[in-house]
């Protein structure tokens, strides 16, 4: 196995299943696998061992982006002036029964 090949050497891949239950797909673990479909077929052998899923995700870690949860208050502090985007902002006739 040469130096590139190795598994030392392969990147992290996030894996992401969808159960039967469900449309969402749901952070599962992450496993090391030199490409993509490799991945899927980790992740399948990993994750859904007993049936657990209809679909699979990979998506390699290093291309994913995040906010921290130290910039919490920071980062999501615009959303709390904007209370036209909470249901309580508006008054519902009482004759609309779904909504």
């Amino acid at each position: 196995m040469s130096e590139q090949t190795s598994p030392k050497t392969w990147p992290l891949w996030e894996v992401f299943v969808r159960g039967k239950r469900g449309l969402s797909h749901v952070h599962v673990g992450s496993l090391h696998a030199p490409d993509a479909v490799m991945a899927l077929r980790n992740a399948r052998d990993v994750y859904t061992r007993r049936q657990e899923g209809v679909s699979i995700w990979v998506a390699k870690a290093s291309d994913i982006a995040a906010s921290s949860p130290d910039e919490r208050d920071a980062f999501f502090d615009p959303a709390a002036d904007k209370v036209y985007r909470h249901p309580t902002f508006y008054d519902v006739p009482d004759d609309v029964e779904y909504l």
